[in-house]
């Protein structure tokens, strides 16, 4: 297992492990097909094939790497970064007597680590043996593309060690863990979640970009570096084995890198033969063995950190036992059991381990031991699984769970209300039309649909103006070019309750609906579209009626009204009906709670437009709509019209 930090044109140093000149040359992407001018892109693959000669029974000291055996901590540690390590096993009583375990239960807590989770393992070994074989120096630059904690785990030490930091890191992660990045004195640049790992545009694609525009720069690439691995094999099995004074049945733990399965197992292997090895891959990933396990229409998941769409060169599948696939659902189940019954403060990653670990340990018995690995802590995810409205919003909490008073409307559903169908824009359409569109109508934001009336994103007139003002796009550009992927989408079947939820939160939710589509040729019907069809567009509103928080807005309202600027209760007088709910049908609508609000850009009354001031930041990636990790949220509303019955 290497030592190696993945340097474009570096060679081997002597390792088996390492893909070196070899891996570079099959990573290589020359100019694209037609477009010889563009310039050559180059990077190494993160799923190589591994050159590992580890193979079980084999002398350690015949390894090629350095091996450190634990040492006892002092009483005064010199600097943080002492505390990384020597977690504590703690016995898990509630959940296993709950799930009808007869064996022991016991939980790794790595989020005891100095930078709260599993990764400061490997990303202090990754700079230690950079540092030892001389390819990292004092003032060069560290990037890596990461979900994040393995970031964490860099900017912790980068900031010790007194190295320039930059993370590449997905939009989908947390924006704690923005915070804590940019605390740590760590550069971030954001990158679109649905990018493949081999695009240009991924996390890992924009990583090498940055290496070859940033001198002295290096990328220790976790998805490849033996370091990874060997963190664990030499300090967390090590760890396990004295906790458990050698006994154990079965090991549990979910895979990201691959780097904390591969090593821990690959010494149990050695030192417990007989204890299995569980591996927990979320649905939506490809990890898990054998292939038909993969086999799901889900394409995309929330847990954080674990899961990829390739796999990765550390991870080696030959030392798991055992698969097990996990739900988003039973994931943040868990880790909300782990935390109100348990008192373990960790993160989605460890509810996935511990949902696999009460199905997989039924099979052993009393006095036998199962150990799960709980990577990381709530920290990061505050705003995520641990609150209610987060876990409403995304399906995983039902309503009738919150034993909360709700106002008189909270069950009502959206089809209830007067819904006004949006202005829709085609991708096609240039970003000064857009505006100019958007201005003219009063909106703020539009859906994009293509022809076939399926929603591709929002534009929103202050992404796309700050967009013009820092140069990421021309006024001729396509609309296509500042897309919002980021919204939330309702069905008239939901309740106000529901989205209410999502308008606390964010400025606006479109409502969609299934339609049966007729093609024009006789007997040729199509039949109900599972993809989301438009139907309205529900803002945000700081007013509050009479009878409780509504969504409100100026549609409705007669264009007359003299107190709208003023944002005065006013009835509609002409309610409309959204599809599906004729007039006269048992349900009877609110009046026109119209779902498009009344601020104009450019009236000084309403607000104004919102400017933002340029700053300096990291290249941008296409695609997205973020820079130096700030996502741009929609902007634009200052204030509506309400309107209650």
């Amino acid at each position: 297992m290497p030592s190696e930090t993945a340097q474009a044109g570096e060679g081997p140093a002597g390792c088996p492990h390492l893909s070196g000149a070899q891996g570079l040359d099959r990573s290589l992407d020359q100019r694209p097909p037609g477009n010889k001018d563009a310039p050559e892109r180059v990077w190494i693959r993160p799923d190589v094939p591994s050159r590992c000669t580890w193979e079980l029974g084999r002398p350690v000291a015949d390894s090629p790497h350095q091996h450190a055996a634990l040492a006892k901590s002092p009483k005064i540690l010199p600097d943080i970064l002492q505390k990384i390590g020597d977690t504590p096993m703690v016995r898990i009583n509630k959940i296993g007597k709950n799930f009808g375990l007869k064996c022991e239960l016991l939980a790794k807590c790595e989020f005891f680590n100095a930078g709260g989770s599993v990764k400061d393992r490997i990303s202090l070994r990754m700079i230690e043996d950079a540092e030892r074989a001389g390819t990292l120096r004092p003032g060069d630059t560290i990037i890596e593309p990461t979900s994040g904690n393995t970031g964490i785990g860099l900017a912790l030490a980068a900031a010790v060690k007194g190295y320039r930091c930059i993370i590449v890191m997905p939009e989908k992660m947390s924006l704690e863990k923005v915070d804590v990045l940019r605390a740590l004195g760590a550069e971030i640049v954001r990158t679109p979640t649905n990018a493949r790992f081999d695009s240009p545009e991924s996390h890992v694609g924009v990583a090498w970009r940055l290496k070859q525009e940033i001198p002295n720069s290096h990328i220790l690439d976790q998805y490849r570096n033996a370091s990874n691995p060997l963190a664990h094999y030499d300090t967390t099995a090590e760890e396990i084995l004295q906790q458990c004074d050698g006994k154990l049945d079965m090991l549990v733990a979910s895979a990201g890198t691959g780097g904390t399965i591969t090593g821990i197992a690959r010494k149990l292997k050695e030192k417990c033969p007989g204890c299995q090895i569980i591996g927990v891959d979320p649905e939506g990933s490809i990890l898990a063995e054998p292939e038909e396990l993969n086999q799901t229409e889900v394409t995309a998941y929330e847990v954080e950190g674990i899961g990829y769409d390739f796999i990765p060169t550390v991870l080696d599948r030959t030392v798991v036992d055992r698969w097990f696939k996990s739900t988003d659902k039973e994931a943040f189940a868990f880790a909300r059991m782990l935390i109100a019954q348990e008192g373990l403060l960790c993160g989605g990653s460890a509810g996935s381990a511990v949902a696999v670990a009460v199905k997989a340990a039924q099979e052993l018995q009393e006095g036998q031991r199962c150990v799960v690995i709980l990577p990381d802590s709530v920290r990061n995810y505050m705003s995520k699984f641990l609150s209610d409205r987060w876990m409403l919003q995304k399906g995983f909490l039902e309503e009738e769970e919150l034993s909360v008073k709700r106002p008189w409307w909270w069950h009502l559903r959206v089809q209830e209300l007067s819904l006004s169908v949006p202005l829709t824009v085609l991708p096609g359409v240039t970003c000064s039309d857009t505006i100019d569109i958007l201005r003219e109508k009063g909106f703020d934001q539009a859906p994009v649909v293509d022809e076939t009336g399926e929603i591709l994103g929002m534009v929103t007139l202050g992404n796309m103006l700050s967009s013009l003002l820092a140069g990421k796009v021309q006024p001729s550009d396509q609309v296509c070019k500042v897309l919002y992927k980021q919204f939330k989408q309702i069905r008239l079947t939901d309740t106000l309750g529901v989205l209410s939820h999502i308008l606390e939160t964010d400025h606006f939710a479109l409502v969609v609906h299934e339609q049966i589509q007729c093609k024009w040729r006789r007997g040729d019907l199509g039949g109900p579209e599972g993809g989301p069809r438009r139907s309205g567009l529900c803002p945000w509103s700081p007013r509050r009626g009479s009878r409780g928080c509504l969504p409100a807005g100026r549609a409705g309202c007669a264009p007359e009204c003299p107190r709208r600027s003023r944002g005065a209760l006013r009835p509609s007088p002409n309610p409309t009906y959204p599809p599906g709910l004729a007039e006269g049908s048992h349900l009877t609508p609110l009046p026109s709670l119209a779902l498009q609000h009344g601020t104009r850009p450019g009236q000084e009354r309403w607000g104004g437009p919102q400017v933002r001031t340029p700053r300096p930041a990291l290249p941008r990636v296409p695609g997205s709509d973020s820079s130096m990790g700030r996502t741009v949220p929609p902007r634009g509303l200052t204030r509506t019209c309400v309107c209650t019955w």
